[in-house]
């Protein structure tokens, strides 16, 4: 009987031991939240949500997306870098919220690359310079005219990081001043925008193109190295006669640092699956968002080079670390 009953816990050990190894095939088994830095609505918000119900019914769990707007992506950032490495929580990013924040601000609560575990390149935005229509200018050389003779009249707002030094770079090309006007988001600047309380914005080209039909801004130049698709009269700021800026505004899937391989391959796996997909292409095209996907190795080695780009970029512009 003894030696029954010792055959029988080492069986359960047994068991007990096979489940522990095979846990992270078992992933997920609850809700998977997919933060977004950004508020509901703007062009951030929209492509996670793209991605976010079809990634759930892949897994088997709901993925929910969060919106945690505020601080230029910090907030959002810290909380993803202080989550627990286990797939649960997941970061749909722009490349600046982690390769510029240490360039523009003192002090940041996480580090950008150490911090988080890259899963996949999305790919990148399209961003052009709109200004309210009772502006005089219809060119790119018009409105930097305005800003020589007329310094400190022109107000600017920004939603996002990409749009503060899209901005401070174009003043230190056109050698211009301005007052600078920050948001929350994009979506947030735009009814002032719209308004004429503010005057000019680098924005999202799919947020931007519909009010730019609609006569409710003007477009003076898109910020790719080709015409966008959605605004095909407008120039690139190269045909323009600006230098090409040095900095690809771009987004990516990442985790915590140290979130397991086994997850990592699987969630690569599974969104690049979905960027495959003809309706996902179609809703990103019509935000001017190039789909551009990559391997988690990939992607780490691409935000080590925007890190150096963007410290640059800060460097030329002349800005001051808040």
């Amino acid at each position: 009987m003894t030696g029954i009953l010792a055959r029988m816990m080492l069986l359960a050990a047994c068991v007990v031991s096979m489940q522990a190894t095979a846990q992270p095939s078992a992933y997920p088994n609850k809700p998977v939240r997919m933060l977004v830095a950004f508020p509901a609505g703007s062009t951030s918000d929209t492509l996670a949500r793209t991605i976010a119900a079809p990634l759930g019914t892949a897994l088997g769990q709901p993925v929910v997306v969060e919106n945690k707007p505020g601080a230029d992506g910090i907030i959002a950032a810290e909380q993803v870098a202080k989550s627990a490495p286990d797939g649960y929580t997941l970061f749909f990013a722009s490349s600046s919220v982690l390769t510029a924040n240490p360039h523009l601000k003192k002090k940041v609560p996480y580090d950008g690359l150490a911090d988080f575990s890259p899963i996949t390149k999305v790919g990148i935005y399209n961003f052009v310079l709109s200004v309210h229509p009772s502006m005089g200018a219809t060119t790119l050389g018009e409105l930097l005219a305005y800003g020589h003779a007329n310094p400190d009249k022109l107000a600017y707002a920004t939603g996002n990081i990409t749009g503060i030094l899209l901005t401070a770079q174009l003043a230190s090309f056109g050698k211009i001043s301005m007052v600078h006007v920050p948001y929350k988001g994009e979506s947030l600047a735009m009814p002032d925008l719209l308004a004429g309380r503010v005057q000019l914005m680098f924005g999202t080209v799919g947020v931007a193109a519909p009010l730019v039909h609609q006569g409710r801004l003007r477009a003076l130049a898109v910020l790719g190295t080709r015409r966008s698709t959605l605004l095909p009269e407008v120039p690139t700021f190269v045909e323009a006669g600006l230098p090409h800026f040095s900095v690809t505004p771009s987004a990516g899937m990442f985790g915590p640092a140290r979130l397991p391989k086994e997850i990592i391959e699987r969630l690569n796996r599974e969104i690049i699956a979905i960027l495959r997909r003809p309706e996902v292409r179609e809703v990103y095209a019509r935000h001017a968002f190039e789909i551009d996907t990559s391997t988690p190795e990939e992607l780490g080695a691409f935000m080590r080079n925007q890190y150096q780009a963007w410290g640059r970029a800060v460097h030329e512009a002349g800005i001051n670390p808040e």
